[in-house]
Parts: structure tokens; sequence; C-alpha cells
């Protein structure tokens, strides 16, 4: 019930934005009809937040019980990791995508010690290509990953191939792309051919055409 309250806010303040009619274009080249800016959440009111926040916290204690530090994945997991360090009463760390080139010249920012055991979170996971670096720095640093919470996954199999060959807990995210499509048809809000149309786009959406809805 509560994964179905956050969709439902995600989908109404365009968080989570479907569209049926004129595709979304990534960064990575991909045409697709939906698009996600988890950054919104943090001018969002604070139920929305306070209810991811709870279902990350939910997902570290039951699959991290060892967690010790609370990472969060530039940009956007930080506040998301900053609120769930809280709601665990755990130390706060963050990931910078890139050594800063002055001062004392760090990707990691705080606390740690070779004994933490870190559990990075970021907002979505595509091909994982952002958190698996930070990942990695953390570890070039000679710390230890215990695995990475994030909100929302594409479910796209690049993904877990790459947590695989980086040898990375990804444990079940908060929600998933067939979670949002399916409360939306549930709720009346797509019809089930513009749902067809969507599955047809996560079947293969790197070769996905665009179709008639």
């Amino acid at each position: 019930m509560q994964n179905a309250k956050i969709i439902q806010n995600l989908t109404e303040d365009q968080i989570i934005s479907l569209s049926l009619t004129k595709p979304f274009k990534y960064a990575s080249g991909m045409l697709a009809p939906i698009y996600t800016d988890f950054r919104l959440t943090i001018a969002n009111p604070p139920q929305l937040r306070d209810m991811i926040a709870s279902g990350l916290a939910e997902i570290i204690k039951k699959y991290y019980p060892n967690v010790t530090v609370i990472g969060g994945v530039a940009t956007a997991g930080i506040p998301h990791a900053a609120w769930v360090a809280q709601k665990l009463n755990l130390p706060l760390i963050y990931v910078r995508s890139k050594a800063k080139d002055h001062g004392a010249n760090k990707q990691i920012e705080g606390r740690l010690s070779k004994t933490d055991q870190v559990v990075l979170i970021d907002d979505l996971i595509s091909t994982g290509g952002s958190v698996l670096q930070a990942v990695q720095a953390v570890r070039t640093a000679g710390y230890q990953v215990a695995g990475v919470a994030a909100i929302y996954t594409y479910q796209f199999p690049d993904a877990e191939q790459n947590f695989a060959e980086a040898d990375t807990n990804l444990q079940p995210p908060l929600l998933t792309y067939t979670d949002v499509i399916q409360q939306e048809f549930d709720r009346g809000q797509i019809s089930q051919a513009q749902f067809d149309y969507l599955s047809a786009w996560h079947q293969d959406p790197w070769n996905w055409m665009k179709q008639e809805v």
C-alpha cells in the first residue's frame, strides 16, 4: 500500500512522466516513453520524501543488517541517503563522480574506517554505471561496500550483468518500471493498448520502434 501511494505521488507530480506520443531522448541516445527525475522530490512536501526514506530504510534493515554507514551517490542519491541515515541513526558519507581537483582532493566526503560496511544509495538504476563507479571508488580507497539500495529500477538486463561483473549486491529496489505501469493501468490512467506499448519498449528498449497508441 505504501509503494502504491509513492507511485501515485510520483506520477501525479510528474517526477515520473509517461509520454505516449513523443518519446523522451536519454543522454545515451535511447528513446523512451518514460522519464524519471527524482531530484524533484527535494522540492516536494516531506510526506513523499519520508515514505521513500522509510521504504529504503526497511530494505537496508532486511538485506544489509550489518550496515554501519550510509553513502549517497552524487548527486541525486545524496539527499535520500541523508534522510535514510537519519532514520537508521547511522553516519553519512557521499561519493563524488570524481575527486576534487583542489583542497584534499577527496572523492569520498565523510569519515570511514576499514571495518565499516557501507550501503550506497542511488535514486535510480538503469545500467548501474554511476553507482558502480561509486562502489569502485569506495573499494579503491580501501573500504568495504555491503551493497546498493535504490528507489527505482528500469529492470534492464544490462544492470543485472554489470552488478554481477562488479561483484556487488543490488537488492530489490523500492519501485520498478513494471510496478509503475501496472499501477497506472490499474488506476485507469492508461489503456490496455498504452500498457502494451509501454511493455514493448521495456522488452527491447534499444531497438524499440514507436508504435501507434
